[in-house]
């Protein structure tokens, strides 16, 4: 090109793409259905999720013997074990979930469920609190010494409400 080449610069009217109709359609459609799955999820969630599974099995029918108790047991703080110097301590709350019919035995022997307890707990160290699967081993543990302690078919079930390491 030489320095006395014209360039034709005239504006020339370029058409403006059409907005697709069918994929404002869509793209519609999926928010309606995400907010449908969303407001159904919420709304089975707040009535409890009623599908026959956990509720089911913790609601006796008529006919059967007195439902199960609820044991709340006081907060226990105890100290871990570890290598370095620094103390470090455990604050656990949880519920016994007596048998049938056995609440007030298992609240009359909760000094010694506690007794049994102890042990187990101040073994502990922080790298055993570490991970998903902990609060699972510690429950599955804490289970079977209240078994011990109370006897067979006294306690149905060890409910972790509070783990703090401190």
């Amino acid at each position: 090109m030489s320095s006395d080449d014209v360039i034709d610069i005239t504006a020339v009217d370029v058409p403006e793409p059409k907005k697709s109709g069918r994929k404002m359609l869509v793209i519609g459609g999926a928010a309606v259905l995400a907010l449908l799955a969303g407001g159904g999820g919420a709304w089975w969630f707040m009535r409890g999720g009623e599908s026959g599974g956990h509720e089911a099995a913790a609601e006796p029918s008529k006919g059967e013997g007195d439902a199960s108790s609820y044991i709340e047991v006081p907060p226990m703080i105890v100290n871990l074990r570890g290598g370095d110097s620094q103390a470090r301590f455990l604050k656990l709350r949880f519920i016994i979930v007596a048998a049938d019919g056995k609440a007030e035995k298992v609240k009359a022997k909760l000094p010694a469920v506690l007794d049994a307890l102890q042990p187990f707990l101040r073994e502990l160290r922080p790298d055993d609190l570490n991970g998903s699967a902990a609060v699972f081993r510690i429950k599955e543990e804490m289970m079977t010494r209240a078994t011990q302690a109370l006897g067979a078919g006294m306690v149905k079930d060890v409910l972790i409400q509070d783990l703090v390491q401190q």
